[in-house]
């Protein structure tokens, strides 16, 4: 999967479509899905171009991608669904249900979520 400069996600991050955010910062931005699978669903993306995947990712971009869990971590505190539980889900590639080609993570709460051991 090729890195497209005009997906969805890159063009949320340059604010050329809206989108309901929860958190930005210099590195990321994090906003609600707009077709949610959960009561909560957010989108956390990196404000990196060119890295479509995980496959992308190299030893040399630990410590950002790193800093991304750790960022869902917070969201989900700030979201309140921290104590119940929730899932944090990357797709890779077209077979991994990747859609986007920008590198981003699902977070999922506000319910129980079956399906994954």
């Amino acid at each position: 999967m090729a890195y497209d400069p005009d997906n969805v996600f890159a063009r949320i991050i340059r604010g050329e479509l809206p989108s309901d955010r929860v958190y930005e910062d210099e590195d990321f931005l994090a906003f609600r899905d707009i077709s949610p699978a959960a009561p909560v669903h957010i989108i956390i993306v990196p404000r990196r171009e060119r890295v479509t995947s995980t496959a992308d990712l190299t030893d040399a971009d630990a410590p950002w991608a790193g800093r991304m869990l750790v960022l869902a971590s917070r969201i989900a505190r700030e979201q309140g669904v921290e104590a119940g539980g929730y899932r944090l889900l990357l797709n890779c590639g077209a077979d991994g249900g990747q859609t986007v080609p920008h590198l981003h993570l699902h977070l999922l709460g506000g319910r129980a979520l079956r399906g994954f051991g």
